[in-house]
């Protein structure tokens, strides 16, 4: 008896020294990764701008799971959600960085959703649903602007794209202007494109590649079209474009149509992989912002790399540079605050 008793203690002792080296070991390779992925974007491991990867480990162990379930559940029944939603993330960290503020809803229509670029963002409901299910387990912890960075990487996940950690901490912004939305343009040329991804932190390699993201974007006929009919007013196209590509173009849109839907990788855009550049290299790009990639030696070294190997870094560049997309001046500690809906400032 006392033989059996013994043997159970010993027995139990030891599975608990195991939890605790698989804890001590799990913690030790979170920490190895988010230092990896500091030491990509420049942030030291000391001071990770108060974002973790087990930030709601405590206070809201479900929250990952939470959003990805409620984001699987949207954007498999409508893929182009997955654009959608990776878009909007874009959008909200160009504006007052990672804040959420491109949720916020305004009275008078002044607030950045209602800024003419953003117009025609979609996907508000994912990220409200997944919002109000975290606040139903876990209420007044996770910010809106955690949710979205969440979503958006669920949401190219379940379209087969790359994953990316997600560092959290995020807290939300009280502050949406519409007259403060100053994004990329589709117009503009490399220079402008350059400065503006400067501005924020991030470089000439991380352009070009979240520009691949567009192998899954849908643009529509107006915003191309003066591209295509009467680039310098003489009734003429855009030199830098392939003249098939034009010729196909024109067959789709008609000079006064501005809605017909437009791929932006056609045959590869419900796919997230490396076609875009291919796209680009043929000089098939539908905006000027896809074409002047070529006009750089940096972004065209890299369209032509990952045409020869068939996009093999695209995937892991793409990651990277997501991480470095979500900590573009964000608000941790005491500033802004945890919105209880995503729409409204409490």
């Amino acid at each position: 008896m006392a033989s059996s008793y013994l043997s159970s203690v010993i027995l139990n002792k030891t599975n608990e020294l195991r939890k605790r080296r698989r804890d001590r070991v799990m913690a030790i390779k979170n920490l190895l990764v988010l230092a990896v992925l500091l030491s990509v974007i420049g942030v030291s491991v000391a001071n990770p701008k108060g974002l973790d990867l087990n930030y709601y480990k405590h206070r809201c162990p479900d929250a990952e799971a939470i959003v990805r379930r409620t984001t699987v559940q949207y954007v498999s029944r409508q893929t182009s959600l997955a654009a959608a939603l990776l878009r909007m993330h874009f959008h909200d960290c160009f504006v007052r960085g990672c804040d959420g503020s491109i949720l916020l809803k305004s009275p008078t229509k002044d607030a950045e959703r209602d800024a003419i670029p953003n117009l025609s963002v979609r996907g508000y409901e994912v990220v409200d649903a997944a919002k109000a299910a975290l606040e139903k387990k876990c209420p007044g912890v996770v910010s809106c602007a955690d949710v979205l960075a969440l979503v958006a990487r669920d949401a190219v996940l379940v379209i087969n794209g790359p994953w990316w950690p997600v560092p959290l901490g995020r807290r939300d912004g009280r502050i949406s202007r519409k007259s403060e939305v100053n994004l990329p343009s589709p117009f503009a040329g490399i220079a402008a494109l350059k400065k503006n991804f400067f501005d924020k932190g991030l470089n000439t390699k991380d352009l070009v590649v979240l520009s691949g993201a567009h192998t899954i974007g849908i643009s529509n006929c107006g915003l191309i079209n003066s591209r295509i009919y009467n680039f310098t007013g003489k009734g003429d196209f855009d030199p830098s474009m392939n003249p098939s590509y034009v010729r196909a173009l024109k067959k789709r849109c008609k000079p006064t149509d501005f809605r017909t839907s437009l791929e932006m990788d056609p045959g590869s855009v419900k796919k997230f992989d490396s076609h875009y550049f291919n796209i680009v290299a043929q000089k098939k790009g539908l905006f000027t912002s896809d074409s002047t990639l070529l006009d750089d030696a940096e972004t065209k070294t890299y369209i032509d790399t990952q045409v020869s190997t068939a996009g093999s870094s695209f995937n892991k560049d793409f990651s990277e540079s997501m991480v470095k997309l979500g900590f573009v001046e964000i608000l941790t500690g005491n500033k802004g605050e945890i919105r209880r809906k995503c729409a409204f400032v409490n």
